[in-house]
This record gives structure tokens, C-alpha cells and sequence, in this order.
């Protein structure tokens, strides 16, 4: 059986053709950075199938003509190809580090001026932006006078919205030690739920944000943490990227990305320090 009728098979709905596929697989890469597998085939068919059933469409070439003239639904294809997988403290090495390291140094080093900036960059539902402003105020205590900002930003809108809002189910929050969990977060709905403390929301901003188009902020930010991110990234779109975030950073600043992620052959304006750990180069 070909590939292209066994994806038919499998829905039982909808043709794709391989020349649709690779049309998809082009315009995922120029708008997301996304360099998607032929083994993705399948998955990308079960997203994007949502859709056509939601937009009443019979084809994907409808579909393709669709997001090539509506805005709207570009977005809606991009929050559907992109795949957020996140949990609070993930990857716990780098908030001992944040906490016990980075923070306190910053602490000196911008005495003078007492400002912070902080990026969380494919941030996701929240918890990766709520651990950082835990760590923060747990370092700097719940009513510090020092400028500090994290900025939580995301290609998919839709879990954006989750973490800006900040309340999670009971479970998101089964591996977090219990006094902290206390500390920073409110028991809703007899415990179903967990409500983010405004001591962290008052922290961060959660923006809408295509690491592909131009990017609005400035800088400089004192710590970057852009985590399990450019795993999907071929080597070329990750060089341009982390050019882009060094461009971003005083010489000393801190990049955090995920466990299988390295910048060997690929960024030499940062030197790695700890596991996955890195500093921006003098």
C-alpha cells in the first residue's frame, strides 16, 4: 500500500497527496522554522484534518489556498502543527543553577541599576515561566524594589492564553515540592486546580511571538531560556536563532536550552559552563 492511500485509509476522510504533504512540509519551514520529517506525515495529517472538518473543507488543497490568504487561520495551522510539551521545574538542573548561581550574581552585578530581564522563549501553557518567577521571588523576596521582567513568549496563541491565565490541574503540579506549591500557588475548587500567586504574575508578560519574523524587544536580557525549542530546527534556521538571541545579551548573560540540544557546530558566541548551560562569550 503507498503512503498516500494508507493516510487516506487511516482517516477514512480525506486525500493526501504527496506534493500536498511537501507543500505543508514548505510552508510549516517558512513560517515556524519547523523542519518537519517524512515520518511526521501521519501526525501532521491528524492535526490539520481537525481543521478542514472545522473550516468545512473537503480537500487540503482548500486548505493550503485557505491559510495562503487568511491570517487568522495561519495561526490556527500553526498552533496545531506546533507541539507543547512542558512541566513546571523541567529540567530541574537549570533552576538549582537559576536559583542557587545565576540570580544571586545578577544580584551584584546590576546593584547600581536593579533591573532583571528575563526571556522564555516557546514558553508554552506557563510552567516554565512560573518556575523562573518562583525562583526569582524566592531569591529576592515577594516584594523586592528591583525592575525585574520575564517575558513568556509562544508561536501558538492558544496556550498562551492557558498561561496568562495560570491555573493548572491539581496533577501539572504533582512533582513540585509541596511548600513551595503552597507558597506560590492558591487550591481552587476544593484542590482540582491550582491558581498562580499574583506575586509570580505580576512578573511576566506573555506575548504571541514568531521566532522566524522580526523580533520586537531589544534587550538586553540577563538570562535566555529557550528549551527543547530548536530540536525541530534544521542546523541553518538554529545558527540564525541563536545569533539573533546573542545579539540580544551583554557578554556574561545566560542561555539555557533543552537536554538534547547543544551549540557545538552551530553558535560559537557562547561557551558552555554546566549541563546545558550556557554563558555569552567577552
Amino acid at each position: 500500500m503507498s503512503i498516500q492511500s494508507a493516510s487516506q485509509t487511516l482517516a477514512g476522510e480525506f486525500l493526501l497527496s504527496d506534493a500536498e504533504f511537501h507543500e505543508i512540509r514548505r510552508v510549516v519551514h517558512r513560517t515556524t522554522g519547523i523542519a518537519l520529517a517524512d515520518t511526521k506525515r501521519h501526525l501532521v495529517y491528524g492535526r490539520l484534518a481537525r481543521r478542514l472538518r472545522a473550516l468545512s473543507l473537503l480537500t487540503f488543497r482548500q486548505y493550503l489556498q485557505r491559510i495562503e490568504h487568511d491570517a487568522s487561520e495561519l495561526e490556527e495551522f500553526c498552533n496545531a502543527i506546533t507541539t507543547n510539551l512542558t512541566s513546571f521545574f523541567r529540567e530541574s538542573h537549570h533552576f538549582q543553577y537559576l536559583k542557587s548561581t545565576a540570580l544571586p550574581a545578577l544580584q551584584t552585578q546590576n546593584a547600581t541599576l536593579r533591573r532583571i530581564r528575563i526571556w522564555s522563549a516557546g514558553c508554552s501553557t506557563g510552567e516554565e515561566p512560573y518556575s523562573i518567577a518562583c525562583c526569582v521571588r524566592e531569591v529576592f523576596g515577594e516584594r523586592c524594589d528591583w525592575d525585574i521582567r520575564i517575558l513568556a513568549t509562544d508561536l501558538d496563541s492558544t496556550v498562551l492564553a492557558h498561561g496568562e491565565a495560570g491555573v493548572y490541574p491539581a496533577d501539572r503540579l504533582d512533582k513540585v515540592e509541596r511548600t513551595r506549591r503552597d507558597r506560590w500557588f492558591t487550591a481552587r475548587n476544593g484542590g482540582a486546580q491550582w491558581a498562580a500567586r499574583d506575586e509570580l504574575r505580576r512578573l511576566i508578560s506573555f506575548r504571541r511571538l514568531n521566532l522566524m519574523e522580526p523580533w520586537p524587544m531589544k534587550g538586553p536580557f540577563d538570562l535566555i531560556f529557550c528549551r527543547n525549542v530548536v530540536i525541530y530546527f534544521d542546523k541553518e534556521t538554529q545558527r540564525k536563532l541563536f545569533g539573533r538571541m546573542a545579539d540580544l545579551q551583554r557578554a556574561g548573560g545566560h542561555l539555557f536550552i533543552g537536554h538534547s540540544e547543544s551549540l557545538f557546530n552551530v553558535c560559537d558566541r557562547y561557551e558552555l559552563i554546566g549541563q546545558t548551560t550556557y554563558r555569552k562569550c567577552g
